[in-house]
């Protein structure tokens, strides 16, 4: 499905589903400003994908996973790694005043450390109060494919409370594959808007074949750029990967906030140094123990949750172009899967210098972009009016464009290409032929009557990935670890709420923190119980009742 990612913006255009393809996608200085982002385009976004690296595990007919469980690693340093963990690295200015950068590098292959390195690029901004120093804390906006350097530099850095940002150093290292770390190329920017405009609804065989062909060429020309890196992004050796940085950052233990993808990546660190693990934040939290089918169903349904939020939201407004007071949700829905379906036979001008025009894959993505987060309603509303009843898909277009992470010369981020080679690499692909996505097509209707044929469609991509995937669903017990919090909000769309729960109850020393309201994560959105209850946690290692809920 989508992306997973945080909401707040990133570098450029910042971005973060197995996930890749034709129809739109993913972190600011203030919550509110955030841009709003789904998680990768409706191709290039099926369900973010858990890394899993156990084995054996089976799924039931429910479509969950038995009894497989995330093993921890040996305490001590293996030899072989001595000199990845003995770095120290070499730190420069960088981008706006206060930030340093760095070059660290980690073995390809765990397996086999004399094979290869992986150039890995970290950036800190150190910490700015007098009081005593807390360490590093590590961050990550989400993804599989946001660039962690990105939002550091944009958000985290700047926009992170004031009294944490004094205690600590603030660190963020682009995993592998990503941004700044060895980045996965796919496509050039003419394909790539080629590939995400690309039918996502097929209604015959002939835009069935065309959207299989569009999957293909995708994945094709990721196989092309990296054949050997393609085949190490996974979500554990990036965890992997946090250890070496760790280390070389003299910290004893890893403290850290992950949002989005970033609670997966978090969690799997946890899985695997129970022992390092020190204070970790997992902010709208994924479930690893899910298969991608069920992930991407699951995914849907948070989508249509956040819709009908949106749609009660947009007839109490005098410019909702949906419906009127009174109109019902179901309404408002079926109204704007009727205007999808315009679309998809009639594109409507966009007014883009490249003559793109506003097609059904491109307003779906827009209108899913706005999802993320309660505060790009009104823009929402504002675009689609203009589009519904002016012909002018420019507003759509913008926010598809800023999901995609598509700059205004026509060039792309890496998101859509790392997303997709991370998810595809961490789970086996939710549908492995167009047969078994159409037998399919019920459930994810039912799951979401405006968005569910085209996310299981999305579901397809990963069939065509030239890369075997390594990792199976599992849970992650971290049996051993200090307290973790673990942050769920109710309607979120990206990251259902239920995600949250399930992964709390597999992290042995887990506390649930719920938020009871809209948009994707918690953490400074706004809410001042979640934040103050969060900031209590890393600055005095005080955890919160497990359970505690806030609004």
């Amino acid at each position: 499905m989508y992306i997973r990612r945080s909401s707040r913006p990133s570098t450029t255009a910042d971005r973060t589903g197995q996930g890749g393809g034709p129809s739109p996608r993913g972190d600011g200085a203030s919550a509110r400003a955030r841009r709003a982002r789904t998680g990768g385009a409706l191709l290039a976004a099926t369900v973010l994908l858990l890394t899993a690296c156990s084995s054996g595990s089976a799924t039931t007919s429910a479509g969950t996973v038995a009894e497989a469980a995330l093993a921890a690693l040996p305490r001590a340093t293996p030899t072989a790694l001595a000199s990845y963990y003995g770095q120290r690295p070499h730190w420069h200015s960088c981008g706006a005043p206060g930030f340093e950068c760095a070059t660290l590098k980690a073995p390809l292959d765990y397996a086999r450390p004399a094979s290869g390195d992986v150039r890995l690029a970290v950036a800190r901004k150190k910490a700015t109060g007098r009081g005593k120093r807390l360490g590093s804390l590590l961050v990550n906006p989400g993804g599989p494919g946001g660039s962690a350097i990105g939002y550091l530099q944009a958000y985290a850095g700047i926009g992170y409370p004031a009294q944490v940002r004094a205690r600590y150093d603030m660190v963020a290292v682009d995993p592998r594959g990503v941004a700044r770390s060895e980045p996965v190329e796919c496509l050039s920017g003419r394909d790539m808007d080629t590939y995400t405009q690309t039918d996502i609804t097929p209604d015959d065989g002939r835009e069935t074949t065309g959207l299989v062909d569009a999957y293909k060429k995708f994945a094709e020309g990721c196989g092309a750029d990296a054949p050997k890196l393609l085949r190490h992004v996974s979500t554990v050796e990036a965890a992997r990967d946090m250890d070496i940085v760790r280390a070389a950052l003299g910290d004893p233990k890893l403290n850290y906030v992950g949002a989005s993808y970033g609670t997966f990546l978090g969690a799997t660190y946890a899985g695997l140094f129970p022992k390092r693990t020190g204070r970790l934040v997992l902010d709208g939290a994924m479930d690893p123990s899910l298969p991608a089918r069920r992930m991407n169903l699951d995914q849907t349904a948070g989508f249509e949750t956040a819709f009908q939020s949106f749609a009660k939201d947009c007839v109490r407004q005098p410019d909702c172009p949906l419906g009127r007071k009174g109109t019902t949700t179901t309404q408002v829905g079926r109204n704007l899967k009727a205007f999808f379906e315009k679309l998809d036979s009639r594109p409507t001008p966009a007014g883009d210098p490249d003559g793109r025009r506003l097609g059904e894959s491109l307003a779906t993505t827009g209108v899913i972009a706005a999802m993320y987060d309660e505060g790009a309603w009104a823009q929402l509303r504002e675009a689609l009016t203009s589009a519904m009843k002016e012909n002018d898909g420019a507003g759509l277009l913008a926010l598809s464009d800023s999901y995609y992470e598509r700059d205004t010369d026509g060039s792309y981020a890496n998101l859509m290409f790392a997303n997709a080679a991370v998810n595809c690499l961490d789970l086996p692909a939710a549908f492995d032929t167009p047969e078994e996505v159409a037998k399919s097509l019920p459930a994810f209707e039912k799951a979401s009557p405006v968005f569910g044929e085209g996310l299981a469609w999305a579901s397809l991509n990963c069939a065509y990935w030239p890369v075997r995937a390594t990792g199976e669903p599992h849970r992650i017990e971290a049996k051993g670890a200090a307290p973790i919090v673990v942050v769920g909000t109710t309607r979120d769309p990206a990251t259902p709420y239920r995600w949250a729960r399930a992964l709390a109850a597999q992290l042995s020393s887990a506390r649930l923190l719920t938020y009871e309201g809209d948009g994707h994560t918690a953490y400074g959105r706004g809410s001042a119980c979640i934040d103050s209850t969060i900031n209590a946690y890393l600055l005095r290692g005080t955890p919160p009742t497990d359970g505690k809920r806030c609004s």
